[in-house]
């Protein structure tokens, strides 16, 4: 292989004793990268007996070794000896117990890189020990309970998804952080010994649902938020239908049926320019304007001073333009099929996509040309289309289109192969009596990234990076293109440790600042199209005229390796929910409904954002080479379903739980009242004469209706007798509990900690943040390194704060600084107040 086009892994040895997802499947990324990974399962093969393992052990050499022998302890360790990072998946202490001691290890071998990925926290007494599977992660950190307003409308609660959001959002966070460690191992030659909790992942990746604005003004209160106040406060019963439930939808952010009987998404509120270009493609935007369709010019005003009573691109709208909207829109879809509106919509540069279920999405034209999905050829399954990697490099990215299956090996062609890597190695860093003591600095300490991103997904890669010691600025147009919900209200968590400055840079001497700033930073940021790179001047060759060693990482929606049809289109989370069978799934092919969690794909593009540059830092680190960083939404909903993203040949029709009636996946695993609230059950067949020999659940085994017979025994006691009564059998069962409950019992003001020493769930409130409003956040705690720093990150300040200060380190003068303020080339705020009332 050309070694300029050689994967950025190459040469880093991985053991990967994961199991279930979140495990195998940060080893499986590392992999995606080049490095050389060997996986190790029990005797009896993976825990989680699944045909997605192909796609979890791809690019590896798997091998069964029996820890509680002698002899397998002395290969497995044998096997760490000749690796640079170690990977693990079980509850905390269990690897020790076993023999293998991660801090032990690292005291003999410091550049070892260690990676802990536990269900819930170590330092959590109550919960470290419990039988952690993914239903049982996602029940106790309130994600079955927090179902969006939808579901609190219907009178669902609680409610079940069987998407792994919990492994999804560890798989990025933990490959980041292991990505981190080398970086600074190529600094200082020391690893570290990083521990992920799932239920903290979970938890960062659920922080759009999480957050608290007191006192939120009622303009961002969307109409279900009102009817649920209103229901509420007059005692009414929460029974909305489904067909109801769309009335309540702003026309903008709904689901409309086309010509062929089939949906089409439409996601394009809180940007003035996305509706009024669906309007006109739908053929209804002049007969609106005649009928008085105002437009508010300011947005950004307190709505007391708007000079109208709403406009196209506020969200929510009143439901008297709501309404008029949806009825006129709905007649247009039904004009054209849903495969025709997705190519206006996506060629009209208008955020919108036809809904489609998973195996659709894997077997479409786009995602098969893209390498968003690629093929793999194994034994088993034969060519299984598998989802493509997250994080790729512009015009580099051939390699990681190929993957090999699984192979399975001996003890001694693992080690061999390991042995051999480690002979070609180039080792930059330090070792031996070099490798330098820990230095308690952040791993991203001095590196500065300028940030061009807006939304969620862009804008919560940079900070997420903050908290590693890097140092962000975010630069915004002087003029805002969202209206305040989006562009304000969501940047309480997306501008956390950065500062703002606004400037106009289409313009001479804007443009001027933009490449100062690029002269001046190491990365930069955007979340755009293709198509925008050049007018933009953010193609290679003019950014390397700028800056020849600044790396560039870009986000959008549909792009991946290659090119597609879809590959310009634009679009959002919600976007890739409805296009890639998140919906489907969630609602029902029929009856589709947004997955409850806001961000539910957004959050991990940022998260896969990071991984990739933080990988470009490590690999400019190491060998000199600048590259460009890709991730996409689409690429990471495939991490978001990963078991059920894949087809084969004869492949059985996937019959996962789906819809609003779910409850679990099977009657071993589903919610059941008992008679004081709800617990969830997670076992399965293999753990029946457990199950019959518990007191109240004799005769499971001759049961004819497993689910009718738990649903008749469970009921007799209380939620904390069955909890006692599993647990003593080692059998998975949880409470369900909602997010507002574990804020209510994890949060503190905030301390300038970051909560790793709090457990699974840690909060903090601030009641002097910059906006006027006290703030509750989630803390940035999931990823828990044992030597480098991890930083309580500064509160969001208000667009535009420190513009001066920005244009000063530039090296402007005041009185250039005025001028620009004063030609509105720069400015130093979108209105008088930071979250408009």
């Amino acid at each position: 292989m050309n070694k300029q086009n050689q994967l950025p892994l190459v040469g880093v040895r991985v053991a990967d004793f994961g199991q279930q997802i979140a495990g195998p499947a940060v080893a499986m990324v590392l992999a995606d990268l080049g490095a050389t990974v060997v996986h190790i399962d029990p005797p009896g093969g993976p825990s989680w007996k699944h045909p997605a393992n192909a796609i979890l052990n791809r690019n590896k050499a798997s091998l069964c070794i029996d820890l509680k022998t002698q002899a397998g302890l002395d290969q497995a360790l044998e096997l760490i000896e000749n690796v640079d990072i170690v990977i693990e998946s079980f509850r905390p202490g269990v690897m020790k117990r076993l023999g293998i001691d991660f801090v032990a290890l690292r005291e003999s071998r410091p550049e070892l890189i260690t990676l802990s990925m536990p269900g819930f926290a170590s330092n959590d007494e109550l919960r470290r020990d419990w039988k952690a599977t993914e239903a049982i992660v996602a029940a106790t950190s309130g994600t079955f309970t927090d179902m969006g307003f939808n579901r609190v409308l219907m009178g669902l609660n609680p409610s079940f998804s069987p998407l792994p959001l919990g492994s999804s959002y560890a798989i990025s966070l933990a490959a980041s952080s292991i990505a981190l460690a080398l970086f600074e191992r190529e600094k200082t030659g020391r690893g570290d010994n990083i521990e992920v909790p799932i239920a903290a992942a979970l938890m960062e990746g659920l922080s759009y649902n999480s957050y608290v604005v007191d006192q939120l003004p009622e303009r961002y209160k969307t109409m279900r938020e009102l009817e649920i106040e209103h229901r509420k406060s007059n005692n009414i019963k929460m029974d909305v239908s489904y067909a109801q439930l769309q009335e309540y939808l702003d026309p903008f952010y709904r689901t409309y049926v086309c010509a062929d009987g089939r949906q089409f998404y439409c996601v394009c509120p809180s940007h003035r320019n996305h509706a009024e270009r669906a309007l006109k493609v739908l053929g209804i935007y002049d007969e609106l304007v005649a009928e008085g369709l105002p437009e508010v010019k300011d947005l950004h005003v307190p709505i007391s001073e708007w000079d109208g009573e709403t406009s196209i691109g506020v969200y929510p709208l009143p439901k008297k333009w709501a309404d008029l909207i949806s009825e006129k829109m709905k007649k247009a879809f039904l004009q054209k099929t849903s495969d025709e509106w997705g190519v206006i919509f996506g060629e009209g540069q208008i955020p919108g996509a036809p809904h489609r279920s998973t195996e659709e999405w894997v077997n479409s034209e786009h995602c098969n040309a893209s390498g968003l999905i690629v093929e793999v050829e194994g034994t088993e399954f034969g060519t299984m289309k598998q989802p493509g990697p997250i994080v790729w490099f512009e015009n580099e990215s051939e390699a990681m289109l190929k993957p090999k299956p699984q192979e399975h090996v001996s003890f001694e062609q693992a080690l061999a192969r390991l042995q051999s890597v480690a002979k070609i190695e180039k080792i930059s860093r330090p070792t031996g009596q070099d490798i330098q003591p820990a230095s308690g600095k952040g791993w991203l300490d001095g590196v500065k990234i300028l940030d061009l991103t807006n939304v969620i997904a862009g804008p919560h890669s940079t900070a997420f990076m903050s908290r590693f010691g890097a140092e962000i600025t975010k630069l915004d147009p002087v003029t805002p293109l969202y209206d305040p919900l989006i562009g304000i209200l969501f940047t309480f968590q997306t501008g956390v440790g950065k500062q703002s400055a606004l400037v106009n840079i289409m313009t001479r001497e804007g443009r001027e600042v933009f490449e100062r700033l690029v002269r001046s930073v190491d990365i930069v940021v955007i979340n755009a199209p293709d198509r925008q790179m050049k007018p933009l001047g953010l193609d290679q060759d003019s950014l390397s005229a700028i800056n020849p060693d600044v790396l560039f990482c870009r986000l959008d929606c549909f792009g991946g390796p290659r090119t597609g049809s879809k590959t310009n289109y634009i679009g959002y989370d919600d976007i890739i929910q409805a296009n890639s069978g998140i919906m489907s799934r969630f609602g029902k092919p029929e009856t589709p409904e947004e997955h409850a969690h806001l961000g539910t794909l957004d959050v991990n593009c940022g998260f896969a954002a990071a991984l990739g540059m933080v990988i470009a830092l490590y690999q400019k680190r190491k060998t000199g080479k600048v590259c460009r960083v890709r991730t996409s939404l689409s690429a990471v909903t495939n991490i978001a379903q990963i078991p059920f993203a894949f087809d084969y040949e004869g492949s059985a029709p996937f019959n996962e739980a789906s819809g609003r009636e779910a409850m679990g996946n099977h009657a071993l695993s589903h919610f059941y009242r008992t008679n004081s609230g709800w617990v969830f059950l997670d076992s399965h067949q293999g753990e029946l004469a457990k199950l019959d020999a518990i007191k109240g659940l004799n005769g499971i085994q001759q049961s004819q209706d497993m689910g009718q017979f738990l649903r008749d025994q469970l009921v007799k006691e209380s939620s904390a007798y069955w909890l006692k009564e599993f647990a003593a059998a080692d059998i998975a069962c949880a409470e369900p509990f909602s997010i507002e409950y574990l804020r209510e019992h994890n949060s503190r003001v905030a301390d300038q900690k970051v909560g790793t020493d709090l457990g699974s769930y840690a909060f903090s409130i601030f009641p002097d943040h910059p906006s006027g409003h006290c703030i509750t956040q989630v803390d940035p705690y999931s990823i828990r390194p044992r030597e480098a720093k991890i930083r309580a990150v500064t509160p969001t300040e208000k667009f535009g704060h420190s513009t001066v200060k920005v244009l000063q380190g530039l090296g402007y003068s005041e009185s250039d600084i005025n001028d620009m303020l004063e030609k509105k080339i720069a400015a130093t705020g979108w209105g008088r107040e930071f979250l408009p009332s």
